[in-house]
C-alpha cells in the first residue's frame, strides 16, 4: 500500500496539482488540514483558487482530511469528503495512523496520545515545517506545507511498506527518508 501525505494547501490549486504528480500513484492520500483558505496571517499562495481546488478534490475518491485551524464550516459545504475534526484515526495496511492538524495542543501531547493508543505513525501539519523522525516506535511526520513552506521547499510525503519519504514537489527529489522497521 502506498499512502500520500499532504498538508497546508491553503487554496493553492497550483501546488496541489504539482503534489498530485508525485502522489497520483498512491492508494490513499491523507491531508493534514488547512485545505482551502490561506488564513489571515499568510500571504496568498501562488495559484490561489479555492473554488478550483475544491472541484479538483471533489473529483478524487481516495483522499481523507483532518480539520485545520483555517478550515471552516463553509469548506465542508464545498468539499464533498468529510473533514474529520479534531482527529483522523485509521488503519491502512499494517499502519495504525493518527492524524491531526496540530494547532490545539503542544506536539509532545499529541505524541503521548499516539503512544497511548499504540499508533505507528503520527501525522500533523500547521507549522509549515517538515519533520520526519522516530520517537521510540512512533514515526512522527509533518509533510510541511505544500503551498506556503517556511523553508521555501514545497513538499509532500509518501509512506510505503517499510519506508517514509519526504519529497520536494518542485524537483521530485527525496529530502529525507526513514525506515519504519
Amino acid at each position: 500500500m502506498r499512502i500520500g501525505v499532504i498538508s497546508d494547501t491553503h487554496g493553492s490549486i497550483f501546488y496541489f496539482e504539482k503534489a498530485l504528480q508525485i502522489l497520483e500513484s498512491c492508494d490513499t492520500i491523507i491531508h493534514g488540514g488547512d485545505v482551502l483558505y490561506h488564513g489571515p496571517r499568510n500571504p496568498l499562495p501562488e495559484g490561489y483558487n479555492p473554488k478550483e481546488l475544491a472541484e479538483k478534490i471533489n473529483s478524487m475518491k481516495n483522499i481523507l482530511f483532518a480539520r485545520g485551524n483555517c478550515d471552516a464550516d463553509v469548506d465542508q459545504m464545498v468539499i464533498h469528503h468529510p473533514i474529520q475534526s479534531p482527529y483522523l484515526l485509521l488503519q491502512l495496511g499494517n499502519h495504525k495512523i493518527f492524524v491531526c492538524h496540530g494547532h490545539t495542543k503542544e506536539k509532545n501531547q499529541y505524541i503521548q496520545m499516539a503512544k497511548d493508543y499504540q499508533i505507528n505513525i503520527f501525522i500533523y501539519g500547521h507549522s509549515h515545517v517538515k519533520e520526519l523522525y522516530k520517537d521510540g516506535d512512533l514515526v512522527v511526520l509533518n509533510p510541511g506545507s505544500t503551498a506556503l513552506p517556511k523553508d521555501n521547499i514545497h513538499s509532500v510525503a509518501i509512506i510505503e511498506a517499510d519506508v517514509v519519504r519526504l519529497i520536494n514537489i518542485e524537483n521530485q527529489e527525496v529530502i529525507k527518508e526513514l525506515r519504519l522497521i
